[in-house]
Parts: structure tokens; C-alpha cells; sequence
């Protein structure tokens, strides 16, 4: 690692192990580790401008939408139970029925249209071009490239006017982690609510199948959290944690993703069993569950 760790500044990093781009390239990318805070980064990620090819690809889910396959189909079926869930944690922790909200990262714009819907108003910031024009087209919600420049377009109204920010496995993909935290916290009102949903690369699954596990998704996951790297950048940037609640269906498609990658037969009842085992041992142990939900408020 030439750069220091975006969490504690430290430059002192050991290997953790080799992981393949299962996804696109077939390239191995290692994943290192910060001698201090422990925060796992890919190193020598490709800089944002050359990121893109590494997304290429339709079986890329969130940009593509597409259900061909078992696991794709069970993704969409489970994503529409997970929407209601998401929308009472708004409720719950933003301790709003409707406001202002950017979903950062939207993919295909599912989530944002639910609560566009609910009666929020809603914009929506997607790199991919593909899934910036579905979003538009089918769901009718502004669309933006960037953060940028949906500051730059709403700069008269929506600067430090934000009542939520949600990202749902989003940070790990930003290149500049620390300025995008800076500007969510721009853009949210006083006891604003910015929500992230990440990987936990301290889980049951994340133990279990090492650099076979799926979410690690190099390199397109920069990033790789656990709880107490979260804590320290929240507190960085002048936020606090309100609450934690676990992703309870991811365990089960990344274990199947990583039974897949692991070359195993019969990877889609595999992973339901791991899946399974997961979900159980998160029941006694929050750092067991195989993504996280992390509910920041602006102080």
C-alpha cells in the first residue's frame, strides 16, 4: 500500500490473502490489512477511472436487474420483503413517515421508487450508465452520475437539507471514503440520518470460506468492514451511531456465491445450509451476521 489507512492514518499493512475477480477479469487482487485499526483493503485497486470494465458484465445484479438463474430469481424475490424491512428502519431511526432522501448508489432504483412511493422525495445518484437510465425511465426519479453534481443542480435547496442519506452496499465501492463521508454530512440536515449497509468481513460465512468469499468481490469492494472500523470513521466525521441491525437473507446468496466460487457441486443447496449456519450464529452474535446495517446520526 502506497496510501494510508483511510480510517486511522496509519501506513503499516500485512497480507491477509489472495482473491480472485470471479465476476469479470479472472485477475487476483490481494487483500491487506491495517496493523492498527485492522480495517481490509484491496490493495492496488484500480483508480475510479478505470474501474468501470470491471463492472461489465450482466450478471452484475444490481445494475442489470437480470433473473436468469436460480440465484438471481431468489435475489429478487428476497429484495421484495427487504424493501418493506428497509422502509421501517427509515421510520425507526430517521423518526420520519416521509422527508427528503438521496439513495446513493442506486442501482436499477428499485428502493428509491418503494419509497417514492411511501410519499418521500426521493434523487438518486448511479455511475452505471445502463442502470441510471432504467432507474429514470421506469421509476421516473432524478437521476444523477454523481454527488457532485447533484450538489452542483440542487445547490439552492437540498445543501444541508437532506433529512436521510441511505447507502446499501455502496461505501465499500467509493475510491475516496473519507471525502464522501464529508459530503454526506454536508448534505444532511442537523440530527440528519445517513444510513450504510456493508459487508462484514468478520462473519460466520466471511470465516468460513476465506478468499472464496463472495463479498469480498474484489475489486470492486475497496473497502472490507467490520463493526469497529465503522465506529471510528463514523466518529471522524462528526457522526454517531444510533443503531446496528443485521442483513438477515445476505448470508444465504453469498454463501451460494461462494460455494459457486469454490467450485463445489450443488452450490445453491450449499449455501442455503451455510446460509442457515449463519443466520443462527448472528441470532447470539450481531458480529456474525454477514452484512451489517449501521444507522448514523449527524451530531
Amino acid at each position: 500500500m502506497n496510501k494510508p489507512c483511510p480510517v486511522c492514518g496509519v501506513n503499516r499493512f500485512s497480507k491477509v490473502l489472495n482473491c480472485k475477480d470471479h465476476y469479470v477479469s479472472g485477475e487476483i487482487f490481494e487483500i491487506v490489512e491495517c496493523e492498527k485499526c485492522k480495517m481490509r483493503i484491496t490493495k492496488d485497486f484500480p483508480a475510479e477511472n478505470e474501474m468501470g470494465k470491471y463492472y461489465e458484465t450482466s450478471d452484475y445484479i444490481s445494475h442489470s436487474d437480470t433473473k436468469k438463474g436460480i440465484m438471481n430469481y431468489t435475489y429478487h424475490q428476497v429484495r421484495q420483503y427487504m424493501l418493506r424491512k428497509k422502509a421501517a428502519w427509515i421510520e425507526q431511526y430517521a423518526g420520519l413517515k416521509t422527508g427528503r432522501m438521496l439513495d446513493v448508489g442506486a442501482g436499477t432504483g428499485y428502493f428509491a421508487d418503494a419509497m417514492q412511493r411511501r410519499g418521500w422525495q426521493v434523487s438518486v445518484v448511479e455511475k452505471n450508465d445502463s442502470a441510471r437510465e432504467f432507474a429514470g425511465r421506469n421509476f421516473q426519479l432524478p437521476v444523477y452520475d454523481s454527488i457532485e453534481n447533484f450538489s452542483r443542480k440542487n445547490s439552492s435547496g437540498a445543501i444541508n437539507g437532506l433529512d436521510t442519506i441511505t447507502l446499501w452496499h455502496v461505501l465499500e465501492h467509493l475510491e475516496h471514503l473519507n471525502e464522501s463521508m464529508e459530503q454526506f454530512y454536508k448534505l444532511l440536515k442537523p440530527g440528519g440520518t445517513l444510513i450504510i449497509a456493508v459487508p462484514n468481513c468478520d462473519s460466520y460465512d466471511a470465516r468460513k470460506y476465506g478468499k472464496f468469499w463472495a463479498a469480498y468481490d474484489v475489486p470492486r469492494h475497496i473497502w472490507h468492514f467490520r463493526a469497529e472500523q465503522m465506529k471510528i470513521l463514523a466518529r471522524k466525521h462528526g457522526f454517531s451511531i444510533s443503531g446496528i441491525k443485521k442483513m438477515p437473507f445476505d448470508a444465504f446468496y453469498i454463501s451460494m456465491m461462494s460455494e459457486k466460487y469454490a467450485g463445489k457441486s450443488l452450490p445453491f443447496l450449499r449455501g442455503i445450509l451455510s446460509g442457515l449456519g449463519g443466520y443462527f450464529s448472528s441470532l447470539s452474535d450481531e458480529s456474525s451476521s454477514s452484512s451489517l446495517v449501521y444507522f448514523l446520526k449527524k451530531d
